[in-house]
């Protein structure tokens, strides 16, 4: 089995890539880690065998980040999640909705990174995270900035709010369905200019990405 890495073509090809089509970028030291090299084995072969790969930008060598992903239209962007986390032998921590982390399902839920958020609640959720990030020497914060399935015609703000009050950079990584790519854009540093950074980061997304081209405004 070959693991080089084969760009398409006029594309660049980053360093150090394995998995073959798959081309899982190499993750620098330090990056929190899950998993062991077989099973890490197991998810590339799945993701070639569902005819995923992954593109763009390098992984970003950084202490702490907040990794959005979008779009977010379907049920099966948490599997491929999955697969592209044990892929990639990072481990990430989410946001979940309190009602996903009963047992036995939050079992489960917590083991990949889960933490559990009453939405209903009137504490700092951003706070909170924050404060989650910066106790750890290095983090990788996921989030969906749409924070729902259905249509939504804008983002929500939290995942910026948290980036720029914990002094992250964004990292934003498409689902693109058409394409069957995991797509990471280089890190994007919140300037302060709410409106203008969103329209940035929203640029790297289109509807054609969505499992549901409809439900993606």
């Amino acid at each position: 089995m070959s693991f080089t890495a084969t760009p398409n073509p006029g594309e660049m090809a980053p360093a150090e890539r394995i998995g073959g089509r798959v081309n899982v970028p190499r993750i620098p030291a330090g990056t929190p880690r899950r998993g062991n090299p077989l099973v890490q084995r197991i998810m590339i072969a799945l993701l070639r065998l569902t005819g995923w790969r992954f593109a763009g930008a390098d992984f970003p060598d950084v202490p702490r980040m907040v990794l959005i992903v979008a779009p977010h239209t379907s049920n099966w962007d948490f599997p491929l999640g999955v697969m592209a986390m044990f892929a990639l032998r990072i481990r990430g921590t989410y946001l979940g909705k309190h009602t996903l982390f009963r047992f036995p399902l939050g079992i489960l839920m917590r083991y990949l990174g889960g933490i559990a958020v009453d939405r209903g609640s009137s504490q700092d959720v951003v706070g909170q995270t924050v404060a989650i990030a910066q106790g750890m020497d290095r983090a990788i914060i996921v989030l969906a900035p749409e924070g729902t399935r259905k249509l939504a015609p804008k983002w929500k703000t939290g995942f910026y709010r948290i980036a720029q009050q914990g002094g992250m950079p964004i990292f934003p990584v498409a689902f693109d369905y058409a394409r069957k790519e995991i797509r990471f854009f280089p890190p994007f540093h919140p300037t302060g200019d709410l409106e203008a950074d969103l329209a940035a980061l929203r640029a790297n997304f289109t509807p054609q990405m969505a499992r549901y081209p409809a439900q993606y405004a």
